[in-house]
């Protein structure tokens, strides 16, 4: 599977060790940075990522920042881009199922590196229901334009 993945300064440790995780698992990582711990804007990082899911170089993309908030609300700018902050596999479960989500941000200082691992694989192993969710999904583009 390809992944985009970006983040900012403050989640700059999980996103390389998400993109290390992600790469033993078999996916094909491609990181929008940034690079190293210096201060950074993250809207920079976070919408080359979701630009790269919405127009198919990447079939999902994780985002890290400090709280995985800002990241998750500049994803969701980008038309075509259903991005969900989760704090949890049953979040990132949920987020999968009934949203069709395919972007997943997790925030650096409010769950352990494990977990947001786990959070990430869960996101990805979870199929959308489609169903009565479809409809949903479609009146959510439809604010878009999508």
């Amino acid at each position: 599977m390809k992944i985009a993945i970006g983040s900012d300064h403050a989640g700059f440790a999980y996103k390389n060790a998400l993109a290390e995780f992600l790469t033993t698992e078999g996916h094909s990582v491609q990181d929008f940075g940034t690079f190293s711990t210096d201060s950074v804007d993250y809207p920079d990082f976070a919408a080359a990522a979701a630009h790269a899911v919405a127009d198919g170089k990447a079939e999902f993309g994780v985002l890290v920042c400090g709280s995985g908030i800002g990241v998750s609300i500049t994803a969701n700018k980008v038309r075509g881009i259903r991005a969900a902050n989760c704090l949890t596999d049953e979040m990132a479960q949920l987020a999968r199922q009934h949203n069709n989500a395919n972007v997943v941000t997790v925030g650096e200082r409010l769950v352990s590196v494990d977990a947001a691992k786990s959070i990430v694989q869960t996101f990805l192993a979870t199929p959308f229901e489609g169903g009565r969710h479809e409809r949903r999904v479609e009146k959510i583009h439809s604010l878009t334009g999508c």
